[in-house]
């Protein structure tokens, strides 16, 4: 299990070596790229012996990162150890120009394509980001790259991830994602790889992070010996893992640890004398034992269930919003009353946390909440996810039965998110349920009985879906009786206390709760556009980012300021009739300021513009008239 070796080269450093070694190779700036490409029986090969890392990456990985590129024009690619090329995502128009190097099957070592992220990374065995210039070839200076390592179950490398993009990007953005896709791919590698034998330990130094994809993660058996263990786990007990027992890395023994309750939060001591938070993940196969854990385990902390750690209650929500202070307050009287509660807002608002929030402060929070996201269900099978079907009732349905969704809602809380998107023939039948309380099974004459709380959201207007008949209007006054509006992120009075909360909440440590004064004027005067989905995820790569230091604007993601520069130009307008008033006589006063100003930042026009709170344009206006060139 040889680990990932230590890596303390400046970038440009690493540059430098880099630029050396395609010298060796007997290449110049102006060569062109001589790619080798694998055909035929040679791809065809290489694609089913990283067939697991492909489906890790495509189905379990990629789409929960997805959003974040969405509007980005960049290329998301894996590529194995040899640096050829498995597969490729994203915008079209970006590789048009330059497919061959694209493609499955192209390789891109530095021996042959020069410095660049994939062939630098594998060389190197460190996240890297390239930038334009940085290229050795001047045919490769049209993209900016990020790569990160994958190291498998042995921590031997499998390959690198890879985004690459036609623009610059600050590495807060893209480099920062690489790390937590890379992260998620190898975690999701040793939890399939070994879950069904052995024992998962996940522990972080915070409670709230213990689930996340940053956890540490070691893999042992029965007896202690540590099988696998992720970088993380390396990175935090300081030390190589191979054959380690798990008895030499925490101050308990082996009976002790194994003999946890599944998902339950565990406090540990490691043997350097400092505190992390654990959860245990028995094998599928495993053996029961007779030790009870509560006799065994000696803490001054009571052990607490992993479900408990994110229950958000309602009164949690709010932190001064009069809009979300009456939300709060009306699902309060209402949570607990047969009544059908209908939550409206953008996408992102929180209108799943705030229905969790109800869930776990009504009468019914030790019963199931049942949450069905009714866009994402393929539209033929939304009926036998929600209604269940008999054994045998279609072709490929299970040979057991399946009790639907509705039924596992049953004396708790049935949420039904982006309701408006139900196909017209499920609305019937749940309109039914909703008016009898008992759900028929398809292929079955037996009906069975149901009680749950109805909460459903949506980010349309179900009126004028009704209007437009795509709703069912006696739906609509089945699923509407509290309709509770949440307001946008850019709406809320209380956002520099949220934003505070948030940062503290996400923190692996006091720093990385820490902000500069202009990074939070910046969140203060953001638009938002994705809202508190939005906010989180800026919050997770800004302190992925800024390595225990006050997360400033170097540590933000592009996207951040391109909507920030929208946000201006819209306002442009209402900016040039200001700037056309008569202005007072410290103008050259003014200008050199704006100067010092951008010339402090890097020269990053965008950055000048959010710090002025001005659009690029009117930048580029004053710094023309400055004189400054």
């Amino acid at each position: 299990m040889p680990k990932k070796p230590a890596n303390h080269t400046t970038h440009e450093a690493m540059i430098t070596q880099s630029w050396q070694r395609c010298r060796e190779s007997g290449l110049s700036h102006h060569s062109k790229p001589s790619i080798e490409h694998l055909a035929g029986g040679s791809l065809s090969s290489l694609l089913d012996e990283h067939q697991r890392l492909l489906e890790t990456t495509h189905n379990e990985v990629l789409p929960y990162y997805e959003n974040l590129l969405i509007n980005s024009k960049s290329q998301v690619m894996l590529a194995d150890h040899q640096g050829f090329v498995l597969k490729s995502w994203g915008d079209q128009r970006f590789k048009q120009h330059h497919e061959e190097i694209f493609t499955p099957g192209s390789g891109w070592q530095e021996s042959t394509l020069g410095t660049n992220a994939i062939g630098t990374a594998l060389k190197t065995g460190s996240i890297v980001q390239i930038q334009q210039d940085e290229h050795f070839l001047i045919s490769n200076r049209f993209m900016t790259g990020s790569a990160a390592p994958l190291f498998g179950i042995d921590r031997e490398m499998l390959g690198v991830i890879d985004i690459s993009t036609d623009t610059y990007l600050p590495e807060s953005h893209t480099l920062g994602l690489v790390k937590i896709m890379s992260q998620a791919i190898e975690n999701q590698l040793i939890t399939s790889h070994f879950k069904g034998e052995y024992f998962l330990l996940r522990f972080n130094t915070s409670i709230e992070n213990i689930d996340s994809q940053w956890s540490a993660l070691i893999v042992f058996d029965e007896d202690g010996l540590v099988i696998s263990a992720n970088n993380r786990a390396e990175l935090i007990l300081g030390s190589d893992l191979k054959l380690v027992n798990i008895s030499e890395l925490f101050n308990l023994n082996v009976s002790q640890l194994v003999n946890q309750p599944e998902g339950f939060q565990v406090p540990l001591l490691t043997t350097q004398q400092f505190r992390v938070h654990g959860i245990l993940h028995k094998p599928v196969q495993a053996k029961p034992r007779a030790l009870d854990f509560r006799t065994e385990i000696k803490s001054n902390e009571p052990a607490r269930h992993v479900s408990e750690q994110h229950k958000f209650l309602l009164d949690e929500l709010h932190f001064g919003d009069p809009v979300m202070e009456k939300a709060v307050a009306q699902s309060k009287r209402i949570i607990d009353k047969d009544i059908p509660i209908l939550i409206r807002g953008e996408t992102g608002v929180g209108k799943e946390v705030f229905v969790k929030a109800m869930h776990y402060s009504s009468l019914r929070r030790k019963q199931n909440l049942i949450t069905v996201n009714c866009a994402a269900i393929p539209q033929e099978l939304v009926e036998s996810e929600l209604f269940g079907y008999e054994k045998g009732a279609f072709t490929g349905s299970s040979n057991k039965g399946y009790i639907g969704l509705i039924r596992k809602a049953d004396k708790g809380t049935l949420f039904l998110d982006e309701i408006g998107d139900m196909p017209l023939n499920v609305q019937a039948r749940l309109l039914r349920v909703l008016q009898e309380r008992r759900v028929n099974p398809l292929g079955s004459t037996e009906s069975y009985p149901v009680d749950f709380k109805l909460v459903s959201a949506t980010n349309c207007n179900l009126k004028e879906a009704v209007a437009a008949g795509t709703f069912r209007q006696d739906l609509y006054y089945r699923v509407s009786g509290l309709n509770i509006e949440l307001p946008a992120l850019r709406n809320r009075n209380d956002r520099q206390q949220l934003i505070q909360f948030l940062l503290k909440y996400y923190a692996e440590n006091k720093q990385h709760a820490e902000i500069t004064e202009r990074a939070m004027k910046s969140f203060f005067q953001h638009p938002w556009p994705g809202n508190i989905r939005q906010l989180v995820s800026v919050i997770q790569i800004a302190q992925a980012m800024s390595d225990n230091q006050a997360i400033d604007f170097e540590h933000l993601p592009d996207d951040f300021f391109a909507d920030m520069e929208v946000s201006a130009n819209n306002a442009e307008p209402l900016m040039a009739k200001q700037e056309n008033k008569p202005q007072a006589s410290n103008t050259d006063s003014n200008a050199d300021n704006i100067v010092a100003l951008y010339q402090s930042l890097n020269c990053n026009i965008s950055k000048t513009a959010v710090q002025l709170s001005v659009s690029r344009n009117t930048v580029y206006k004053r710094l023309r008239e400055s004189g400054f060139k």
